[in-house]
C-alpha cells in the first residue's frame, strides 16, 4: 500500500495576496499521511499567520505520531482518533489567540481547516470552517464535510433553498473558526479508501469557481495526483477564480 500525494496553492485572478496554506506529510513506514488546507482571514496579514500558525501547529502536534510504526494505531477506535485531532486543533486554535495577543491589527484574524489522516487505507477527516474534504470514487464525488457557515445553517432549516444561496448577502459568514475565544469542537468522519479512491482537501476558492460536477471530466483526463490538482487549478483560474484556490489530493494506490 502507498498513497500518491500532490498539493497546490493559487492567489487566483482577483486577490492582493494568498491567505491559504496546504501541507502534507508521510509517515515514516509510508502506510500513513497526514494532509491538510487552511484559509486564512482576518486583514492582509492576519488571514496569512492565522493559516500558517495552524499548519504548523497539526504539523508540530503530529510529527511523533507520523514517525510510529502504523502497526502502532491498529487498536485505536475511531473515537480515539477524534480525539487526536481535536487535540491538534484546540492547540492550533490556543496558537493562533496567543499569537494575537497584544497586536490590535491581528485582533480578527482566524482560519478555517480542513484535514485528513490516513492510516492503512482509512481515512480520518476533522475540520472546521468551510473548507471541504471530498472522497473521489470513480466518477463520484461526495463531500464529507458540513460547511459551518450561516448559509448551511439556513439550508439545513428550510429558510432557503439551494437556488438562493447566490443571492445571500452574509453567504460567506462562518458559524466556526480557528481563533475564536471559546474551545473549539472539532467535526470528525472517518471513511474506508478503496484502492484507486481519492481524498481531495480544498479551500472554497476552489468550490465557488469550479462547480463539483465539472471535476468528473477533468479527473478523467488526468490521472496522478500532481496532474489533477495543477488541472483544477487551472481550471478554476480559467473561470476567474475570485479568491485564492488550494488543493491537496491522496490516492490510495
Amino acid at each position: 500500500m502507498h498513497y500518491d500525494i500532490s498539493g497546490l496553492s493559487d492567489i487566483g485572478t482577483v486577490r492582493s495576496s494568498n491567505q491559504d496554506v496546504v501541507a502534507w506529510q508521510l509517515g515514516q513506514d509510508g502506510r500513513q499521511a497526514l494532509l491538510l488546507v487552511a484559509d486564512g482571514m482576518g486583514g492582509y496579514h492576519g488571514g496569512d499567520i492565522a493559516s500558517r500558525l495552524a499548519m504548523e501547529s497539526v504539523l508540530e502536534t503530529m510529527a511523533p505520531r507520523l514517525q510510529e510504526p502504523t502497526s502502532s494505531y491498529a487498536g485505536l477506535s475511531d473515537d480515539a482518533i477524534h480525539m487526536i485531532l481535536q487535540d491538534c486543533v484546540t492547540r492550533a486554535n490556543d496558537n493562533i489567540i496567543d499569537g494575537r495577543a497584544g497586536d490590535a491589527s491581528l485582533d480578527k484574524m482566524g482560519t478555517t481547516l480542513v484535514m485528513a489522516w490516513v492510516i492503512e487505507g482509512r481515512g480520518h477527516v476533522a475540520h472546521v470552517g468551510d473548507s471541504r474534504c471530498y472522497l473521489l470514487c470513480d466518477r463520484r464525488v461526495s463531500c464529507l464535510t458540513r460547511d459551518d457557515t450561516v448559509v448551511q445553517d439556513m439550508l439545513d432549516d428550510g429558510s432557503i433553498t439551494a437556488a438562493d444561496v447566490p443571492y445571500v448577502p452574509f453567504r460567506n459568514v462562518l458559524t466556526k473558526a480557528l481563533g475564536a475565544p471559546l474551545s473549539i469542537e472539532v467535526s470528525y468522519q472517518g471513511i474506508e479508501l478503496g484502492v484507486g479512491d481519492r481524498l481531495l482537501l480544498c479551500s472554497d476558492g476552489l468550490t465557488n469557481a469550479l462547480p463539483e460536477q465539472l471535476w468528473p471530466n477533468i479527473l478523467d483526463k488526468n490521472k496522478g495526483a500532481q496532474s489533477v490538482v495543477e488541472a483544477l487549478v487551472s481550471a478554476s483560474l480559467d473561470n476567474q477564480a475570485a479568491d485564492n484556490v488550494s488543493v491537496v489530493l491522496l490516492t490510495r494506490m
